[in-house]
């Protein structure tokens, strides 16, 4: 039971030489006999794994070496069975697409909130200078019809490509609040707090660590659901445990078969 470890990370940082690593990585997971995604672009790195521990952490620890990546640091859940089909990577122009390349994270990234930050301001319904908080949904709408924070806003759109626009047609709704944007891992909101940031709205914080972290360090006050992952497990709860079920019980049948990472 719970024998294979999946873990997802991602991490913002200039690699030029994107193209290169690419095989070194597939042949090290391959050999590690490991499943899953990696994505590589000049912008960073961006995967979700899974396998025996040993075996994953041992990837890492590889990947560790590269002084750009000595910080990786995983997130970490276990399930009974290997929830990808096979071992992919891709080398892309972005690791998470946007389509705006002026957002770069790796050069500046917009001020976060802790997991226990963002719950505590959520419990007393305003920031420490006592402006309102509001949540904000960065996934898709497949995403957030499987869980989501309660009252948060959705704009409902179907890819991420899509949000700068969203943001443009909300921008007066958004002033004058504290927005915490959070996506499942954090990447999402990484490249979201950074664009209404340059959009005029001043505070803007992305949830550190996302869904999942939120997850993992305060449970589930305040959210509703489970999170979306993108493996067989189709969902965890707020154990980080495979649930596979929306609220109402049923997966969204518009949910795409995919292993390649979103979060």
């Amino acid at each position: 039971m719970n024998q294979i470890l999946n873990i997802s990370c991602y991490k913002f940082v200039a690699l030029p030489d994107a193209q290169d690593l690419r095989q070194p990585c597939l042949d090290n997971a391959l050999a590690r006999q490991l499943k899953g995604t990696i994505l590589i672009a000049e912008e960073g790195i961006n995967f979700f794994l899974a396998g025996s521990a040993e075996d994953v952490r041992s990837f890492v620890d590889w990947l560790r070496t590269d002084a750009r990546l000595a910080d990786l640091a995983p997130k970490e859940s276990w399930s009974d069975t290997q929830p990808f089909r096979k071992m992919l990577v891709k080398v892309k122009h972005e690791i998470i697409r946007m389509n705006h390349p002026s957002i770069r994270p790796a050069e500046g990234r917009a001020p976060a909130v802790t997991p226990e930050t963002a719950k505590r301001w959520l419990d007393q319904g305003h920031d420490d200078e006592g402006r309102p908080v509001v949540t904000l949904d960065t996934r898709n709408q497949f995403e957030v019809d499987a869980g989501t924070f309660k009252n948060t806003i959705n704009w409902g759109i179907t890819k991420f490509t899509e949000f700068p626009d969203a943001v443009q047609a909300h921008l007066d709704e958004l002033q004058d609040k504290t927005v915490i944007s959070f996506c499942t891992g954090g990447i999402r909101c990484e490249k979201a707090a950074i664009y209404m940031r340059n959009a005029g709205l001043p505070h803007v914080y992305q949830l550190e660590g996302g869904i999942l972290k939120y997850f993992e360090e305060v449970g589930n006050d305040h959210y509703d659901g489970g999170c979306f992952v993108f493996d067989e497990r189709r969902a965890v709860g707020a154990d980080l445990s495979a649930t596979g079920l929306t609220p109402e019980g049923t997966f969204p049948v518009t949910a795409p078969a995919t292993s390649t990472p979103q979060t």
